[in-house]
């Protein structure tokens, strides 16, 4: 089965200027307002490359077979457009929208396609085809070429692919982190040594997949198909798994949380040594960190770590009320269920930790002042947490970072939210009677 760019690159297209492509845009402009003299925009087996179409509204176009290498597309509306088989090496398509548009068999090596909408577009296998001299699309050589959709070592940084068809795709090396792809078909895609961390992949379909060396921590997999999938050293830690997921055999080979009783020490020795360290400066006894591990139902109540390293450790159920965990690193925790009333987490990283139903009434999350009598802080860091249906009645979560968190169904009633940054975050359902918002930004 050949690559888009091994097959596609070096076919002759003719060159379309700026001034053609103006008028052409312009015609398809008046197209979709149904205007007199407007007409679809067709760019078949044209080369655009290097040429710039940001911003316009190109929904329905027809690209099959175009050269766009280069082309810049940012916020560009491709909603249902024709990009079958396109040479898409290196575009910027930032912020696009692509919904439902056809890119079989297309070449998006090197893309940006960060924050773009993909929702059921159709990446699956095509075939490879020129222009005859009668104009119309034929196979090469009378031959049938199939040509593998690619998406190797392309930004896919917060795009969304929901429902998209991604079967038999090679998404090698490709940064997906924080993409949404929930109910997605991945179906014998490559994504070896892809970067999937944070992403949301709630019902894919990978089966026999290749996530070989691909990096999941945080990733939500819940109600994902992994039947046939190969995980061997695939980074899971930190990754939201159903039960009979972990019970699975295509885990085996994957690095998973690691097991507490690995480690060697009890919580209270490991207490006793971090509080040794904090109150030398570092000079005498250990940094508490638990990064990695599995701590699921453990009783931490009223523990001291402040400053402890817990990155991508499990606590789903786990009891941390009144802890103090003062500038801790949380981030890609998973940290469903826990009780975390009354904790101290002012400054606290939490970054796309998920505390779906989790207990944080009365927590605090204001920043820390790093020097006695200055104006130097340190403020909680919750960017792209889960907090559905969290319970923050009560939280001093003044200051906080909130940007693109899903707040979804929690209970704020009573919260400080002063000047805190909710730029982006999903406040559907959630509760605010009697929460404080002055100041707070993009709420």
């Amino acid at each position: 089965m050949a690559s888009a760019s091994a097959e596609t690159s070096e076919i002759p297209r003719a060159k379309l200027s700026q001034q053609e492509l103006n008028a052409l845009t312009n015609r398809h402009k008046a197209f979709l307002k149904r205007q007199p003299g407007g007409t679809r925009a067709v760019f078949k087996m044209r080369d655009l490359s290097h040429l710039d179409l940001s911003g316009l509204d190109l929904t329905d176009a027809d690209f099959s077979g175009a050269k766009l290498f280069s082309t810049r597309l940012l916020g560009c509306n491709l909603t249902g457009a024709d990009l079958y088989g396109t040479d898409l090496r290196l575009a910027n398509l930032t912020g696009a929208t692509l919904m439902k548009t056809d890119l079989r068999g297309a070449c998006l090596r090197g893309a940006i396609l960060s924050e773009a909408m993909l929702i059921e577009a159709d990446l699956r296998d095509g075939m490879l085809v020129h222009m005859g001299k009668s104009g119309e699309m034929a196979s090469v050589n009378q031959e049938a070429v199939k040509l593998t959709t690619e998406l190797t070592c392309a930004i896919m940084r917060g795009a969304n692919l929901s429902r998209a068809r991604v079967s038999n795709a090679f998404v090698m090396q490709t940064d997906m982190t924080d993409a949404v792809m929930r109910g997605t078909k991945f179906v014998r895609a490559n994504l070896t040594n892809s970067d999937l961390t944070g992403a949301d992949l709630q019902g894919a379909d990978l089966t026999g997949a290749n996530l070989t060396g691909a990096r999941l921590t945080g990733a939500i997999l819940s109600g994902a198909v992994l039947d046939s999938a190969r995980l061997a050293n695939a980074v899971l830690i930190g990754a939201i798994l159903d039960d009979a997921q972990r019970r699975a055999p295509e885990l085996a080979g994957a690095v998973l949380a690691k097991d507490f009783a690995g480690l060697g020490r009890t919580l209270p020795e490991i207490a006793a040594g971090h509080a040794a360290w904090m109150d030398s400066g570092g000079k005498e006894g250990h940094r508490a960190d638990l990064s990695g591990y599995e701590l699921t139902g453990f009783d931490l109540r009223g523990m001291n770590l402040s400053a402890a390293v817990l990155q991508g450790a499990t606590l789903v159920k786990a009891d941390m009320r009144s802890a103090v965990l003062a500038m801790a690193d949380m981030s890609l925790c998973d940290l469903r269920r826990i009780n975390l009333s009354n904790a101290d987490l002012r400054g606290a990283n939490l970054e796309r930790a998920t505390l779906t139903g989790a207990d944080l009434s009365g927590a605090k999350l204001n920043p820390v002042h790093i020097q006695s009598g200055s104006g130097h802080v340190w403020r909680a860091n919750l960017h792209r947490v889960r907090l559905e249906g969290a319970n923050l009645q009560g939280a001093d979560l003044r200051k906080v970072n909130l940007t693109d968190a899903v707040l979804s169904r929690a209970d704020l009633r009573g919260a400080d939210l002063r000047e805190a940054n909710l730029t982006g975050a999903d406040l559907k359902g959630a509760r605010l009677e009697g929460a404080d918002m002055a100041g707070a930004t993009g709420a």
